[in-house]
């Protein structure tokens, strides 16, 4: 059969599918009844060839079973069903979300964008009209208030005029159509920036939540949520657990409880619990997302504060980085309320898809069947067999793994979700916990938990054996193929959050997307003469300049420094050693007078007698 011939057909089976169960009151997506479609085909039991052509009886049988099986509003594989559908179209990575948030908002915010960008405003009505939209636009793309309050328009304006005043418009105006969109998402974070900034100085801030202090509320409160709903989902499988390792023991308790139903509903809250713990990855990422951008946006508040403090002017290139990068923090605050909304109502639609576990086995029942058994934890298993460990004596041609031998050993992807093998393949279904201390076996690429030592010893000697069992087994119960992750077995009933993981080379199903073109406004240039003028004295005035003009001359001024510029060179005489003699000097000496006196003391006699000596030398003599 051609690929659109088989589509064709799987399409009218869908269909019918969704009729049939309307008909009798119950409300099936198309996503739901093509999952249903594929697991009846899948289930050996139902007899269907799939290398054969389907024909007419063969529909009609596979719409019944589907349609049956859809009814069954007390069936816990129906309900895991359900809940991994719904969890697969409604979750999506942070990244992904992030992005398709994004691109909703741009889209729902495209008109308006579009009304300022292609506006031809001339008269002064219209330009006032223009800014009044600018001032609208600003805060729909901010989501600070709403543009029909007064009071938040009003800060808003005046928060733009400091920027963009409305004398700018006509620059605007003649900007191209991306300079106008970049310019347009420039000033609505400088606004942001501002208003925030106002609204931390306490002089504004009109209608802008404290979206900090809100996450720190709502972020434990999931968080605790999800947490007791984890809790009691484990409470629970680990008593169905119990009951079913009793009934493995006991085939006569086997007959009466009809291990199969307890079986589904342990595989029920199994998957509830895998998708609590994704969930809760989420949570904790935005709380750790939360508190870095918390410490940004207070430093960024107080360098701002630091820059302008009581300054009357400040440089625009120092303010407006800061005001954007305070725009882009809050954000991502604003991303991140949004996704912790997304999540914490995502949780909430995952509890319905619990109903039947107290329909089918309530606390009396429950109490009757768990009298005289101990209820074990995961970790309690676990402990048990914390000493065991495979010699790698035993085993020559596998490939163990164990944790001082590896660098990476908690981060290997284990299948079946780190359940043990083993264990299921054998007791037609049982999910027992593995124990990766015992030793991890590596069997073409791909990695193996066991519970016990006897199970890994006895999973060795023929691991192609068990892994057929566990795929035929999953044929039987579909959901065990999200369930223990199985997808590359069953190509088609890959999850689309898991199809980028799967390799090239594997086989995906055929999807269809809507799709759309838009047509731009303009297909051509636009032929607009601009120096064209209608007013008759417009014209009058620009031939008087250019009259004016012919009558002017052109002079030119010689400064000093242009003055005969040319190269000019200069000779100098290099300087020589010189010397001149002057007269010799000359001295001239004379004797030093030498005379003594001598008699001036008196003497015997009366009369003093005074004699004088003069032993100066001549002058020729010296």
């Amino acid at each position: 059969m051609p690929p659109t011939q088989a589509e064709s057909v799987i399409k009218n089976i869908i269909r019918e599918i969704g009729q049939e169960c309307a008909g009798h009151g119950e409300i099936v997506s198309e996503t739901l009844a093509a999952f249903m479609v594929k697991a009846v085909v899948l289930d050996p039991s139902n007899g269907f060839n799939m290398d054969r052509t389907l024909m007419k009886s063969d529909v009609q049988k596979l719409v019944k079973l589907c349609v049956s099986r859809l009814l069954d509003s007390k069936n816990p594989s129906l309900d895991t069903i359900k809940m991994q559908v719904y969890f697969d179209m409604n979750y999506t990575s942070r990244e992904e979300f992030l992005e398709e948030h994004h691109r909703v908002l741009e889209s729902r915010l495209g008109p308006v964008m579009r009304e300022i960008t292609d506006n031809r405003a001339c008269a002064r009505e219209e330009l006032e009209s223009l800014y009044r939209k600018i001032v609208s636009y600003v805060l729909l793309c901010s989501g600070l208030g709403s543009p029909t309050d007064i009071k938040i328009v009003r800060e808003a304006t005046a928060a733009l005029q400091s920027v963009f005043p409305q004398a700018e418009l006509g620059t605007f105006l003649t900007l191209s159509k991306k300079d106008k969109e970049r310019q347009l998402h420039e000033l609505t974070m400088i606004v942001t920036g501002i208003r925030l900034f106002n609204r931390d100085c306490g002089k504004g801030g009109e209608g802008i939540d404290d979206l900090p202090a809100i996450l720190h509320e709502a972020i434990p409160a999931t968080t605790q949520h999800i947490d007791s709903q984890i809790q009691i989902a484990q409470d629970q499988a680990y008593r169905y657990t119990a009951i079913l390792e009793k009934a493995a023991k006991n085939p006569l308790m086997s007959v009466e409880l009809q291990p199969c139903m307890l079986k589904e509903a342990l595989y029920n809250v199994r998957q509830y619990e895998v998708f609590l713990h994704i969930i809760l990855s989420d949570v904790i990422t935005c709380a750790q997302e939360v508190e870095m951008m918390t410490k940004q946006l207070g430093a960024q508040l107080e360098q701002l504060k630091m820059t302008i403090k009581s300054k009357t002017a400040v440089p625009t290139s120092q303010v407006f980085p800061i005001f954007i990068a305070l725009s882009r923090l809050w954000t991502s605050f604003q991303d991140e309320t949004v996704l912790i909304s997304v999540l914490s109502n995502l949780t909430t639609h995952l509890e319905p898809f619990l109903g039947a576990h107290d329909l089918l086995f309530p606390e009396k029942v429950m109490q009757n069947l768990l009298d005289g058994l101990t209820v074990k934890t995961d970790v309690c298993r676990v402990k048990e067999h914390l000493e065991d460990r495979v010699p790698l004596v035993d085993f020559r041609k596998q490939e163990w793994l164990f944790p001082e031998t590896t660098a990476n050993f908690d981060k290997l992807l284990i299948q079946y979700r780190g359940f043990c093998g083993y264990t299921f393949a054998t007791t037609d279904g049982l999910l027992l916990p593995g124990n990766p201390a015992i030793g991890i076996l590596k069997y073409k690429e791909k990695y193996y938990t066991f519970h016990t030592k006897d199970a890994a010893y006895l999973f060795a000697e023929n691991p192609e054996h068990y892994i057929d069992l566990i795929k035929e087994k999953a044929k039987k119960n579909a959901e065990l193929i999200q369930l223990l992750e199985l997808h590359q077995q069953f190509e088609t009933l890959i999850p689309y959050s898991q199809m980028k993981d799967v390799d090239k080379h594997y086989i995906k199903p055929i999807t269809k997307c809507e799709s759309s073109t838009q047509t731009d406004t303009h297909i051509l240039p636009p032929t607009i003469v601009r120096s064209y003028e209608w007013n008759e004295w417009e014209l009058r005035r620009k031939a008087i300049k250019l009259a004016n003009l012919r009558q002017k001359v052109t002079h030119s001024v010689q400064t000093d420094l242009s003055h005969m510029r040319r190269e000019n060179y200069s000779q100098v005489y290099p300087p020589k050693d010189a010397s001149t003699q002057s007269m010799r000097e000359g001295s001239t000496r004379v004797p030093r007078p030498q005379i003594y006196l001598a008699g001036l003391r008196g003497g015997q006699s009366k009369i003093t007698s005074g004699v004088k000596v003069n032993l100066t030398r001549a002058v020729d003599e010296t």
